[in-house]
């Protein structure tokens, strides 16, 4: 059974004697056209992502709060609550965080959140991470922490921010003076 032709070939092409087109030559023509548009549409599943700083503004992350949520004999547990404000006409997803905390410009911990957070069109919303430090890497600021005190704080590191357009790493760095809730 032969195979038939996407482009169906009127009766005058055969009736030229192999001068004019034959259904060979409309079948290779076919089958670049379709190699084509796969290789375009694979350069364009490629270029959109990289393209994404062309149609939204990136997220913004402000430390709005601190708060110390356990001490042990070995190490304290802090909880940052990180704004972060979408200035888009759509949502994105957050969907993943990574950051390092300094107090006083002194490395405190690293820190991971893996939880999807969706942050509306036009809006903020204040996500929860938490920092687990060791009481050697807080030194000499440890009275600070403990006591409430006024503490410059710097905070930096990427978000991985998901659009329909595609997925983006946002880098921030954000440092100013908190008050520790308790």
């Amino acid at each position: 059974m032969s195979e038939a032709s996407p482009f169906p070939l009127p009766q005058f092409f055969h009736s030229f004697g192999g001068r004019g087109l034959d259904r060979f030559k409309i079948k290779g023509a076919y089958r670049k056209m379709k190699t084509i548009l796969k290789i375009v549409a694979v350069g364009i599943f490629f270029f959109l992502p990289s393209c994404l700083s062309f149609f939204w503004e990136k997220p913004t992350f402000t430390l709005k709060e601190i708060a110390v949520t356990r001490i042990s004999s070995q190490e304290i547990n802090l909880l940052f609550g990180i704004e972060v404000q979408n200035p888009n006409k759509f949502a994105l997803k957050l969907r993943g965080l990574e950051y390092a905390v300094y107090f006083n410009d002194q490395e405190v911990g690293k820190g991971r959140l893996e939880k999807e957070v969706e942050i509306g069109p036009s809006s903020s919303t204040l996500v929860q991470v938490p920092l687990q430090a060791d009481f050697k890497s807080l030194g000499n600021l440890l009275g600070t922490v403990i006591f409430s005190q006024n503490l410059p704080y710097k905070i930096e590191g990427a978000a991985i921010i998901k659009t329909s357009l595609g997925s983006a790493t946002v880098p921030f760095s954000k440092s100013g003076e908190i008050k520790i809730r308790k």
